[in-house]
């Protein structure tokens, strides 16, 4: 793009191309779409999502849950500054590729987290559909829409790594070598039973149940989205995040309703009062912001004044 715009300032490239005679150069083509597919690799959209469940498998899931949430969120920030700013005049082109990309994004990471047998994996998959909610958000080119995904991004920080620190926690309890197997949150309501509570409640906003907050993260998505008159997109999202209830609601019944295997009681937990504090400090954003959403979504609707 510099060797097109002879600049790399937003702004002086959106003016480049604003004055451009005739048609854009391929060259501007070619620049854009790379910077779009280097914002979808970094958000784990399809089809540069490969990467993202084995690498959060292997990784240890405390930097799991930092890269499941800081970078996407960093890079969707990044993704709407600059196409909305450099190149807002070029919308009408990407617009329809982005809108095949969210179908794909929600409707794949959907199926394949269907078939996990690992919360560490399914929350990897999921946290790809997540993403496909997220560029519905940026398909809408508007400030209600870039306030929703805001607004999504910072909750679906909460309610992610609160589930992942959770899963830390169970691990921890079990057998560090037994691995994250559904099997190992049989019965933990009566185990753990503030360990169970905390991943319903993260369950249920990862799902969009209300009074979560990530009802209402879906509901300003899909709003903002029937407003630019993207109906099927909405609905297509709407069935999407419908579907990922399965999942979510497989977890919360090997919690509440699946017997023990063993009838002995697990070790005691050896947690720190630190990730005690983060769990619990998640469940109560979640929580307040289901109950009360316009406390962030007014921050987040002057924040899109400044990123923008």
């Amino acid at each position: 793009m510099f060797g097109v715009a002879g600049s790399t300032n937003l702004v002086e490239i959106a003016n480049y191309l604003r004055g451009v005679s005739g048609s854009v150069p391929m060259l501007a083509w070619a620049a854009a779409g790379l910077i779009m597919v280097g914002f979808a690799f970094k958000a784990a959209l399809v089809p540069f999502h490969w990467w993202s469940p084995d690498a959060y498998e292997g990784a240890p899931t405390t930097i799991t849950a930092f890269m499941s949430t800081a970078p996407k969120a960093a890079a969707f920030a990044a993704f709407l500054r600059v196409f909305y700013v450099a190149f807002g005049d070029m919308s009408g082109s990407w617009t329809m590729i982005l809108w095949w990309i969210a179908v794909v994004t929600m409707t794949f990471g959907n199926l394949l987290a269907l078939r996990q047998n690992s919360v560490k994996r399914m929350l990897a998959f999921s946290s790809i559909t997540h993403a496909g909610y997220l560029v519905v958000a940026l398909l809408t080119f508007d400030q209600m829409g870039a306030a929703a995904m805001l607004f999504y991004l910072a909750m679906y920080a909460m309610m992610n790594i609160g589930a992942f620190l959770v899963a830390i926690a169970v691990n921890k309890d079990e057998n560090e070598g037994k691995g994250y197997s559904f099997d190992d949150y049989k019965g933990l309501i009566w185990r753990k039973p503030w360990l169970a509570l905390a991943m319903l409640v993260f369950m249920l906003a990862l799902a969009g149940i209300p009074p979560t907050a990530g009802f209402f993260g879906k509901y300003y998505i899909f709003s903002a989205a029937v407003k630019s008159g993207f109906v099927g997109l909405a609905v297509i999202g709407v069935l999407n995040g419908a579907a990922s209830v399965y999942y979510y609601l497989r977890l919360i019944v090997y919690m509440f309703l699946k017997e023990r295997d063993e009838l002995n009681e697990s070790p005691s937990l050896n947690l720190s009062p630190s990730m005690i504090q983060v769990i619990a400090l998640c469940v109560f954003l979640v929580l307040l912001v289901g109950l009360f959403p316009d406390l962030l979504l007014n921050f987040a609707t002057q924040s899109v004044t400044v990123l923008l």
